[in-house]
């Protein structure tokens, strides 16, 4: 079975509150996400705690919409998200680290999401759970440097 948490950090030269308005405004998601090109909230929708929102995604192999509620959002220090009603959790905490923020992404595999996959995929839900866990593992640090450019380019 593959990894199906994974953790990363970076230093940003940024305030935590600083960073959380950035991350937390899935809008602009498509700017640092190597998949997910796009975001939009539901009608009148922002970050808060159930707050629903739509994420487009893209590989080259397929594309495809998720749709994620928010169920952390701790102005300056946490925001996360749960895909598909529970299936993977996605989010950020923000620590203050010598003048700036320790930034961590995190991604969990939940297990309704393995049961999930199983039933989608059936034979093929192994090979599918790992391409999903292979994808984070190599996303996360990739986009960890590409939110760290955007807030600091200001």
């Amino acid at each position: 079975m593959p990894p199906l948490e994974f953790t990363d950090s970076i230093h940003v030269s940024a305030s935590p509150d600083a960073v959380y308005a950035v991350v937390s405004d899935v809008t602009r998601t498509g700017e640092w996400s190597p998949v997910c090109k796009e975001c939009w909230w539901d009608e009148g929708s922002g970050p808060e705690i159930g707050a629903w929102f739509t994420g487009r995604n893209v590989t080259p192999e397929r594309e495809w919409e998720t749709r994620s509620q928010v169920v952390i959002a701790g102005p300056g220090r946490e925001f996360a998200w749960e895909v598909n009603d529970g299936w993977v959790r996605w989010g950020y905490a923000m620590a203050p680290e010598d003048g700036g923020t320790r930034l961590t992404q995190s991604w969990v595999f939940l297990p309704r999401g393995l049961a999930g996959f199983r039933e989608r995929y059936g034979a093929e839900a192994d090979a599918q759970i790992k391409a999903r866990s292979d994808a984070a593992l190599s996303g996360i640090p990739v986009t960890l440097a590409a939110i760290k450019a955007v807030v600091e380019a200001g």
